[in-house]
């Protein structure tokens, strides 16, 4: 769509005369982010924006503004209350750095996918920026970053245990989670004259004190966690079990003479406050000063977001601990009217091209037991038995994508979305919509490994789960015959993998017909599970000793397994086999390409295609997953 369009008034200010165009003198709060600004409810600070201005304040948005010059902060004067700051949708070391610590290329929340549009450890040098340019200002921060930083954790990529991110932003105050309800909370109180300092028990929020309150639960302090592996991991423990928000106690973290204070997790937010959100003005495009484009915006342009949260409680993933394990779906009303709405965008041809959330088959799932869920401590409510409580049926979700796919505006609707594929066991009616109408060529599905002993780790289903799927899967799209493709997730390097399991989990691809293209490498990221593994090299729950590939050479390796398919990795892969004395398996890995190929067609399951490559950007899709 030409930027131009699109009247800037209908926009969040971003500019002094933005805000004369509205009669305003002074915002009330000013919102600094390290994305691009693209209004869409996909999109956390628009969202977060757009919800206060809902509620009568007046805020505009810092997009990528230069750090390093106070002018560039000052455009639109000092706000009245507070700044509230965002690294963007992702961490921002993640977004700058591969697997390898090696520089990326681009970036896919900024126009034409520049990089270095926001700055290393964003919040902290955003905050300190601000503090610059307006002394004395009130400094909020939030985002992925900020709250899976909330806590002394540690750093990939400094290979140190850091102390909170509040400690280091010297911000007044942190949102961690979603942040809707604990970020309206805070603006009505300040605005009602409360100062900040004394705003210590909102839940969803973390500050820094002199003094923790007696309810707290005390953890091990930054200055153990730092020198003593076993003290991070009880800090872990400790704080993995206060997760819940309903019967959560606030936690205490003591660093040096002060210490950081984390109250319980903010409720979910129920169906009616979620479909108010939805409901807001977002424009649904960048914004028009805008002239190239936003890669993070075009892949999730025409897409629907249905939920929220994921129960899987995956080791390597960060949604449980910012999105929180309890999903939270938006009614059908709400998602029909979001459809009516895309379907005015001028580029919209009647293609729906998702509609999920972070795993596509939870929607409208959960506890069915109201007590139960008061006192919950387990992290996942699939591992490593589906829990008695869970509601599994499907009623919801297919009539969801029946509705949509009726409406006069859809042409075609498919679902973009990871599956959780242990679930469609429970789900028999989706399933065949799914596979019926809904797949758009490649059905992406995310086993992570082929070992029972690195699932275990993982918190992820056995392989024959995955096994069993697969057979499923291609029977019925034989019958239906259809030719779709399997696109399936798998990690290398994660904590507990050694190079006989990668071995054998290339035999597992080989023996069931599936190649990637390409994989992803195990980044540790502050916050999970195998985060905490890969520093202490021990399982925190049960203190055994856990293989953990930390060398260059074992990555490498590792990785070359999973893309044993490629003749340029032959090499590497031989040199993993001769490594664990394997090399009598090379003859069936690497015997009759054609065969496989034909094998491939006759099971209507060809290889992943090089538009969309498993374990990418692309297709792993975290854009519209991800909310600061």
């Amino acid at each position: 769509m030409t930027p131009t369009k699109t009247p800037t008034e209908k926009f969040i200010p971003v500019c002094r005369e933005d805000m004369q165009r509205r009669g305003w003198d002074e915002l009330d709060v000013l919102f600094v982010s390290g994305d691009a600004y693209v209004d869409h409810p996909a999109f956390g600070t628009p969202l977060l924006a757009r919800l206060l201005e809902a509620e009568g304040f007046r805020v505009g948005i810092l997009a990528q503004p230069d750090w390093r010059d106070p002018a560039a902060l000052q455009i639109m004067g000092r706000p009245r209350l507070y700044a509230a700051i965002s690294a963007g949708a992702m961490d921002s070391l993640v977004n700058h750095y591969t697997a390898a610590k090696k520089i990326r290329r681009d970036d896919a929340y900024t126009p034409g996918g520049q990089a270095g549009a926001r700055p290393n450890r964003a919040v902290i040098a955003y905050t300190a920026a601000i503090k610059g340019a307006f002394k004395g200002l009130p400094t909020v921060i939030g985002g992925i970053e900020a709250s899976l930083r909330r806590l002394a954790h540690y750093d990939y990529w400094s290979n140190a245990v850091r102390r909170s991110i509040l400690i280091d932003a010297k911000a007044d105050l942190l949102l961690f989670g979603m942040a809707e309800t604990a970020l309206v909370a805070l603006t009505q109180r300040l605005h009602a004259g409360e100062p900040i300092t004394a705003i210590r028990d909102l839940p969803g929020t973390a500050g820094v004190v002199t003094e923790a309150p007696p309810a707290a639960l005390q953890l091990p302090g930054y200055e153990d966690v730092a020198a003593h592996p076993a003290a991070y991991n009880k800090a872990f423990i400790l704080a993995a079990a206060e997760a819940n928000p309903f019967s959560g106690r606030p936690l205490v973290q003591a660093h040096d003479k002060r210490s950081v204070l984390i109250n319980r997790p903010a409720l979910p937010l129920d169906e009616a406050q979620l479909d108010r959100i939805y409901a807001l003005p977002f424009q649904r495009l960048p914004h028009p000063s805008y002239t190239a484009k936003i890669p993070a915006y075009e892949q999730i342009k025409f897409s629907i977001t249905s939920h929220r949260g994921c129960f899987g409680g995956c080791a390597f993933c960060a949604i449980t601990h910012h999105q929180g394990k309890f999903v939270q779906s938006r009614s059908h009303d709400s998602i029909r009217r979001e459809v009516e709405r895309l379907s005015e965008h001028p580029d919209f041809r009647g293609t729906l091209t998702d509609v999920g959330g972070p795993t596509a088959n939870m929607y409208g799932l959960g506890c069915g037991d109201t007590t139960a869920r008061a006192s919950c401590r387990r992290e996942s409510c699939l591992f490593p038995a589906p829990c008695q409580h869970l509601r599994t049926g499907d009623r919801r979700a297919v009539k969801l994508l029946a509705d949509l796919s009726a409406l006069p505006q859809v042409k075609h609707l498919f679902v973009a979305s990871g599956i959780r594929f242990d679930l469609l066991e429970k789900q028999p009616r989706y399933f065949d919509a799914l596979l019926r109408r809904h797949v758009g060529g490649l059905l992406k599905v995310a086993p992570e490994a082929a070992v029972a002993t690195v699932t275990k780790i993982m918190r992820k289903p056995a392989p024959e789960h995955f096994s069993r799927f697969l057979e499923r899967y291609r029977t019925r799209v034989q019958e239906l015959g259809q030719r779709y493709g399997i696109v399936p997730y798998l990690i290398s390097a994660h904590p507990g993998c050694t190079l006989n399991d990668m071995i054998d989990t290339a035999l597992f691809l080989k023996r069931h017909q599936l190649r990637v293209e390409q994989v992803q490498e195990f980044t540790p990221t502050p916050g999970s599970l195998a985060t905490c593994i890969y520093h202490t090299g021990r399982d925190p729950y049960s203190d055994a000793p856990v293989h953990v590939p930390r060398e260059a050479r074992e990555r490498r390796l590792q990785k070359a397994l999973l893309l044993w398919h490629l003749p340029e990795q032959r090499q590497d892969v031989m040199e993993a086999l001769r490594e664990c004395g394997r090399e009598d398996v090379a003859d069936e890995l690497f015997s009759s390409r054609r065969a496989f190929a034909g094998a491939l067609q006759s099971t209507a399951a060809p290889p992943a295609s090089k538009g969309l490559k498993s374990g990418s950007k692309k297709s792993r899709a975290p854009y519209k997953k991800r909310k600061p």
